[in-house]
C-alpha cells in the first residue's frame, strides 16, 4: 500500500460510515474531546487538528467543540509519549499524525516505544512537500539551490518543523540526492518544533531556506514572505497551486508526499474507535473538507481503520529502509 497507489478507502469501509447525526447510532459519544497537536501553533499539525476539530463540531460528528492542545518537543516525541504512558484506554482524545510520526517510529526516535502503542485511526489527505527561501533571496530555482549546496554547503542552512533525520530533513535529502549532491551529511539542517517556527526563522535571516509542507507554507506565500522554489508531487498541483513549479520539471525527480491523519490512545474501547473512524471519515467526504483541501494545497489520500494501521506500516518500513541507505539509523 504506497502513499501514491493508495487514494482511497475499500468500499466495504466507505458503506460501513454513516453520516447520522451525533447519538443516533453511536453506542459512544466523547465527552470534552480533545486533539493533541505535537507542536506548536502554526505547523502541520496544528493545522490538522483545528481544522479537522472544527470541520467535526460544524457538521455534529461532536457534541461539542473540540479542545487543541499543542504539546510540543521530540518532534511528536512528548506527545506520543504522554499518550502511551498516560491516555491508554481514554477514548475522548485522539492526536494529529503524519509522514513526520512514522519517519521517528521508523528511526527510533521515539525511544522504547513503536507504532504498536496507539491506535491508528485513519487519514485526511496528503501534504506535498516543498523548498521554499524568503521572497528577498536572490535564489529563483531548485537546480540553483542544489548548485549553491555542491559549491559551498557551509553557505546554505535548510529550516524544517522536524528533528534531524525526521521527514522535513529526509525530504532536503532526497531531493539533494535527486540533483547530484554527493555529500548528503554535509547539508545544513536546522530543526525547529514546527513548520510556522523554521519560517519565521527563514524570515528573519536566521536560515537561507526553508524545507516544509504546502499547507504549512500557503499563509507566507499568500502574504509575499515566501518563494516557493519547487513542489515535490509528481505534477503540478491543482488550482491556486498550479504556478508552483515541481522539482520534477527541473530536472531533479523527487516527490516527497506528507500524509495527514490520527491516531489514538491504546485499548480505546471498540465503540469508540468505530465512533472517530467514521467521524474522520464524515469529515473526509464532507463538502466543507474537500474546500479546505482545495484552499490548503492537501491532496487525496483516504484510509481508515485497519486499512490505515497498515499504511502506516509500510511507512515505517520503507522509512526504515531509506534512512538506513542514507547511514541515519544502522
Amino acid at each position: 500500500m504506497s502513499l501514491l497507489s493508495l487514494t482511497r478507502r475499500s468500499l466495504a469501509a466507505a458503506v460501513l460510515v454513516a453520516a447520522l447525526p451525533v447519538g443516533t447510532a453511536a453506542a459512544f459519544e466523547p465527552q470534552r474531546p480533545e486533539c493533541i497537536a505535537p507542536a506548536n501553533p502554526g505547523g502541520g499539525w496544528d493545522f490538522t487538528c483545528r481544522q479537522v476539530g472544527k470541520t467535526m463540531y460544524d457538521l455534529k460528528l461532536v457534541p461539542s467543540p473540540i479542545q487543541v492542545t499543542n504539546m510540543t518537543g521530540g518532534s511528536g516525541g512528548v506527545a506520543f509519549a504522554h499518550v502511551v504512558s498516560k491516555r491508554g484506554g481514554h477514548d475522548n482524545v485522539i492526536v494529529a499524525a503524519s509522514s513526520a510520526t512514522s519517519t521517528r517510529l521508523a528511526q527510533g526516535a521515539f525511544p522504547g516505544m513503536t507504532m504498536d502503542q496507539v491506535t491508528w485511526l485513519g487519514s485526511v489527505g496528503a501534504d506535498y512537500g516543498v523548498i521554499a527561501v524568503s521572497k528577498d533571496s536572490p535564489l529563483n530555482t531548485l537546480p540553483e539551490l542544489m548548485d549553491k549546496i555542491k559549491a559551498d554547503p557551509n553557505t546554505v542552512a535548510i529550516a524544517g518543523g522536524s528533528a534531524v533525520g525526521g521527514w522535513d530533513h529526509l525530504k532536503v535529502l532526497a531531493a539533494a540526492r535527486k540533483a547530484g549532491v554527493e555529500n548528503l551529511r554535509a547539508i545544513k539542517y536546522v530543526p525547529f518544533e514546527g513548520g510556522g517556527e523554521a519560517v519565521t526563522q527563514l524570515l528573519g535571516g536566521h536560515v537561507q531556506a526553508f524545507t516544509g509542507d504546502i499547507s504549512e507554507a500557503k499563509g507566507f506565500v499568500d502574504s509575499g514572505d515566501l518563494k516557493v522554489l519547487a513542489v515535490l508531487a509528481p505534477e503540478r498541483l491543482p488550482g491556486e497551486f498550479n504556478k508552483f513549479p515541481t522539482a520534477r520539471e527541473q530536472g531533479i525527480d523527487s516527490v516527497g508526499a506528507n500524509w495527514r491523519g490520527f491516531y489514538g490512545p491504546a485499548n480505546m474501547k471498540d465503540e469508540a474507535r468505530t465512533y472517530w473512524v467514521n467521524a474522520i471519515e464524515s469529515v473526509y467526504e464532507s463538502e466543507e473538507w474537500k474546500q479546505i483541501m482545495e484552499t490548503s494545497g492537501l491532496m487525496p489520500l483516504d484510509v481508515d481503520g485497519d486499512d490505515f494501521t497498515a499504511f502506516v506500516a509500510q511507512q515505517v518500513k520503507e522509512t526504515e529502509d531509506l534512512s538506513r541507505e542514507i547511514g541515519l539509523v544502522k
